[in-house]
């Protein structure tokens, strides 16, 4: 009996369910485009509201943190911008994480403007890295530090910091030499890169499972430290070639 009373209120409730679907109209959205341009006309009461954060920000990224004598600009396989974002990561990272850096990688990609000739502002180093890229630190064995240089080199030879050279012959790595010395397969080897490259960004899928090393640094801000410090010390910001990444004869 009390089945059966079940039986028939499912019945009712599935028929019920059914008539609603078939006669409820699904929801409409509605829009309308809105073109933008010199023509449109200004909400002044906008402008007030937003013009103490805007001259904040305008004062913030208008600082001057620096002075570049010749500007520096991106290349491959190698660049005196690409240079001195490496020895910047490189060297601040020695300072927060305490430690030796083997090397210090910045994806070409990743570059996203340059340093003009003259000053420089918080707001040329924003440009320069525009990403919340952290810094990351691992400890690859020298055949896979090798294969990381292989992807490397397949995609045209990415900045390196002091500490490590190699050239790039058939879009492979050969002449490794970290310190000076020939790469050991064997051996352990600390080196910085972005979150985004380390969690196998870029089709770096070899650094993948290798353990992180993250305290939350970021590459922008060891531009912005690495840039005041030069700039404390009286050293303006320029970098040269210097053979660090070259393609074999």
């Amino acid at each position: 009996m009390f089945s059966s009373k079940i039986k028939k209120y499912s019945s009712f409730l599935f028929a019920t369910l059914f008539v609603y679907a078939c006669t409820t109209k699904p929801p409409q959205v509605n829009y309308s485009d809105y073109k933008v341009d010199k023509q449109t006309n200004i909400d002044s009461s906008y402008i007030r509201m937003l013009m103490p954060y805007k001259d904040s920000l305008d004062k913030s990224m208008n600082e001057v943190i620096g002075f570049s004598v010749h500007g520096l600009f991106k290349k491959q396989p190698e660049s005196p911008l690409g240079n001195f974002m490496t020895d910047a990561i490189k060297t601040m990272a020695e300072k927060k994480f305490g430690k030796k850096i083997d090397a210090a990688f910045v994806n070409f990609g990743g570059i996203r403007s340059y340093i003009p000739k003259g000053d420089i502002t918080v707001g040329k180093i924003f440009e320069l890295m525009p990403f919340d890229n952290l810094v990351v630190l691992q400890e690859l064995k020298g055949d896979k530090l090798k294969s990381f240089l292989g992807r490397v080199c397949e995609k045209g030879g990415w900045p390196v910091s002091t500490g490590l050279t190699y050239a790039i012959k058939d879009k492979l790595p050969v002449d490794i030499l970290i310190d000076g010395k020939p790469i050991d397969e064997t051996a352990t080897y600390i080196i910085a890169n972005s979150d985004y490259i380390a969690n196998g960004g870029d089709n770096c899928d070899m650094l993948k499972s290798i353990p992180k090393q993250n305290i939350n640094y970021l590459m922008r801000d060891a531009l912005l430290e690495y840039t005041r410090m030069l700039t404390s010390n009286a050293k303006p910001i320029d970098a040269k070639i210097e053979n660090r990444v070259v393609y074999a004869k």
